[in-house]
């Protein structure tokens, strides 16, 4: 099963990196959120 080639612009390539790199960021900065949260409820003395 072959698949058919897709051809993109390159403004449709860049769009898309672009997107990629700001969900990535969000994806990131939930992370840190939830890591923070965690942390606070916890008390800070996780590092102790």
């Amino acid at each position: 099963m072959s698949h058919p080639q897709f051809n993109e612009t390159p403004e449709a390539a860049r769009a898309r990196r672009l997107r990629n790199w700001l969900l990535g960021g969000v994806l990131m900065a939930f992370v840190v959120l939830v890591f923070a949260i965690t942390i606070v409820r916890m008390g800070g003395h996780v590092f102790d």
